[in-house]
């Protein structure tokens, strides 16, 4: 089930020699080639993870040895696990792509931290309607059948439930010798901000910081708001006569003047209300996919099933609305994670959508998507 569900990114095969100081020469390229400004805090960041490659090459070389050759040579260690941390859009995911693409070991494995906690909730779930047997045992051989190093990208923990699994399944996951190498915007000890039962969350953040090696990274710019000059192109505010006519001229654009009729978008025999559906693209508002009793798994299958969103009506957010903030939160990062492109309407600037509530660090993250969302890079990619 996780060999099916969690993507493999694909790779390109480097002989183990040149691999070392792989990953500072790729980082150099990027920049030569203007795809991305130098950080000096990025490439100190970047040392560590070479670090931890070169270890990761030198396991690999092992393997590689005949019987014979093993009695005489003992097997070097995998290496220590990384937490690599700071303010969104600094590069931790670029970073973490450039390890990823660059590590010998397989199988590997690299996902997004939502996606990931999806996958457990179903693996454990279907395992304890069919077996009897202990289902979190059950989930970790079934991740180290499949992924000797895990990388797992935008960690963030706001439930306490998620947080008691995951010290149970970590646990498990170091034991078995699996190498874990997170990208989070927030330090293990302020992960859980929630209160409730935080000293057994406390437990969790205790088994991170002794299996991993903490990493800041501390680059200075947010490198995706050089784009908020695009926002003009797909995001439009604040709400009204003008955004009404933008949506209406935007989706007769895309699908040729086809008629706005009301749609149903079927997702595990329930069914999701969408104001219109054009083959790949969706016409909804704010109110049908983010104040109805919708979660991860219903964002992540519309954003399968469709190459553009065009949502209408964003309102301003604030602690009365807290989960209609939290739904939006999960809509946007399924949006991102496939490349989905959006059009939308709201009240205020991104900026302004969240300014007050429970998660308002959290929604950082999505301010600043939402402004890379709309740049000339992200609507033309693939």
């Amino acid at each position: 089930m996780f060999k099916k569900s969690f993507p493999y990114q694909r790779t390109v095969t480097h002989s183990e020699d040149a691999l070392s100081e792989l990953l500072e020469k790729r980082y150099k390229h990027k920049v030569e080639q203007k795809g991305l400004r130098f950080d000096p805090f990025q490439l100190i960041a970047l040392k560590d993870l070479q670090h931890l490659l070169d270890q990761l090459i030198q396991v690999n070389q092992y393997r590689k040895k005949s019987f014979r050759q093993k009695l005489f040579h003992k097997q070097p260690p995998l290496g220590q696990s990384i937490y690599l941390y700071g303010d969104v859009g600094r590069g931790k995911s670029m970073l973490m792509a450039l390890f990823y693409e660059a590590c010998p070991i397989k199988p590997k494995t690299r996902v997004h931290f939502s996606l990931f906690m999806l996958e457990v909730h179903s693996f454990m779930h279907q395992w304890r309607q069919a077996n009897q047997s202990d289902a979190m045992t059950a989930l970790a051989n079934e991740i180290r059948s499949h992924s000797l190093v895990l990388c797992i990208d935008e960690f963030h923990v706001t439930d306490i439930a998620d947080a008691m699994i995951l010290e149970r399944l970590f646990i498990k996951l170091f034991n078995l010798g699996i190498l874990i190498v997170i990208t989070s915007n927030r330090h293990p000890d302020d992960l859980y901000q929630g209160g409730i039962q935080r000293e057994q969350f406390l437990k969790f953040t205790r088994l991170l910081k002794k299996e991993t090696k903490l990493i800041e990274l501390l680059a200075k710019h947010d490198y995706r708001l050089k784009y908020l000059k695009a926002l003009e192109i797909s995001y439009h505010f604040p709400l009204g006569q003008q955004a009404d006519d933008f949506i209406t001229q935007r989706y007769s654009e895309l699908t040729q003047n086809a008629t706005i009729e009301t749609q149903l978008l079927s997702v595990l025999g329930r069914h999701i209300k969408l104001t219109a559906i054009y083959k790949d693209i969706a016409l909804a508002s704010f109110d049908e996919l983010c104040t109805q009793a919708l979660g991860s798994i219903d964002y992540t299958e519309i954003a399968r099933h469709f190459k553009l969103l065009i949502l209408t009506n964003i309102p301003q957010l604030s602690s009365d609305n807290r989960n209609e903030a939290k739904r939006f939160m999960l809509l946007i990062d399924s949006l991102y994670e496939h490349k989905v492109k959006l059009i939308c309407t709201a009240a205020v600037c991104p900026e302004d959508l969240y300014t007050e509530g429970d998660g308002i660090f959290e929604f950082r993250r999505t301010t600043s998507r939402l402004i890379e969302m709309q740049s000339k890079s992200y609507l033309q990619s693939n």
